[in-house]
């Protein structure tokens, strides 16, 4: 798995963005990978342009706020990514699952556990998460 050290966040998390009003997510996507990774989107034949995972978060940080991450499964060689958007990310980083689980945030840690399974199978999960 690809992770970001991302800047703002202070923590290693998957790229991407915001969804810009109207905008549809897939394009989300390709418009994010291509800002922040300097990359073309391929969706995976697994998933095509459909999410593997649907990640709703309610937090209590600030607020009472609900954050919905829409997880893609891309097809790209390791090789390709050779930039990304210094701005926002300190450095990017290719990691194991089991790294992932001990270095990310753990907002991570079910989708970690899960991906390797409904990739294998094709299976698309929805994920709900509350955070303190």
């Amino acid at each position: 798995m690809l992770l970001v050290a991302q800047r703002k966040a202070g923590l290693w998390l998957p790229a991407g963005g915001h969804v810009e009003p109207g905008e549809d997510p897939w394009a989300t996507a390709v418009r994010e990978c291509r800002e922040e990774l300097g990359i073309e989107a391929v969706a995976s034949l697994i998933t095509g342009e459909h999410p593997l995972f649907l990640i709703i978060t309610r937090t209590r940080r600030h607020g009472v706020h609900t954050d919905v991450s829409r997880w893609y499964l891309l097809n790209a060689d390791a090789d390709t990514i050779t930039a990304y958007d210094r701005s926002e990310f300190d450095t990017i980083r290719w990691l194991t699952d089991e790294q992932v689980l001990e270095e990310s945030d753990e907002l991570l840690a079910p989708t970690c556990t899960a991906l390797p399974q409904a990739a294998a199978g094709g299976k698309h999960a929805k994920l709900f998460l509350d955070s303190e």
